[in-house]
């Protein structure tokens, strides 16, 4: 059986998407990234998009959750200002996911969030954040650059699943100043970084968040196998 993962995108103007005719810069065009879809499918499961429109009682009908990255939960979220270095902020984004988040954690589904996904995870926990950690956002590399290690605590899921430790990309600008009620602070980066709370998890729930996109490093991942195997026990449950 494979199990129904949900993956949530995002909207834009067709005036940003490249290659569409003039006549088109007007309509709204939902985004997903192929990496999120294809990593779902080599797991085992079946990806579900998830756009703006759906109404979030969809997590009734689906067996797991991915929150997908992109552009800055917006500050307001946290209590702070919005500043210059915040990036293309989407606040109907934020509206939506919110709300799929808590539907999904009072449905039990399975979740990962996934860069901005973790950080809302975090948000919406009550958590804060840092507005802007220059260091971490390497986008003059490769996606799939290893650019530090973040090291696992002893007895979490994570280390579970990874060990002690494993190298990861870096595609991110923000990083998690303050965790949020219920929310456990699993993964530290390790390196030439500024340290920063890398991965994240919740007592009592299959939900986890990782800074890093472990759907853009080559070879299966096991924070996928994890969800996925999740989802599936969920499937056969229901």
């Amino acid at each position: 059986m494979q199990p129904l993962i949900g993956l949530t995108g995002r909207r834009k103007p067709g005036s940003q998407i490249g290659g569409l005719p003039g006549v088109l810069n007007t309509i709204e065009v939902d985004v997903f990234f192929g990496h999120y879809t294809r990593a779902v499918v080599a797991a085992g499961g079946l990806p579900v998009l998830v756009s703006a429109d759906t109404p979030v009682d969809v997590v009734e009908r689906l067996d797991g959750l991915v929150l997908s990255g992109g552009a800055d939960v917006h500050p307001g979220a946290y209590g702070r200002e919005v500043t210059p270095d915040l990036t293309a902020l989407e606040p109907d984004r934020d509206a939506f996911e919110f709300e799929l988040l808590d539907a999904a954690r009072d449905a039990a589904v399975p979740i990962l969030g996934i860069c901005r996904g973790f950080q809302l995870l975090n948000v919406r926990a009550g958590g804060t954040m840092n507005a802007h950690v220059p260091e971490h956002a390497r986008h003059d590399l490769p996606i799939d650059h290893l650019l530090h290690d973040v090291e696992f605590v002893p007895g979490s899921t994570l280390a579970g699943l990874y060990g002690e430790r494993t190298s990861v990309n870096s595609l991110h600008h923000q990083t998690i100043a303050a965790v949020g009620a219920g929310v456990i602070a699993c993964g530290h980066s390790d390196g030439d970084v500024e340290p920063a709370i890398e991965a994240i998890e919740f007592a009592g729930e299959a939900t986890i968040g990782v800074q890093w996109h472990p759907e853009m490093l080559s070879g299966p991942d096991p924070v996928h196998a994890w969800l996925i195997g999740r989802a599936t026990e969920r499937a056969l449950d229901r």
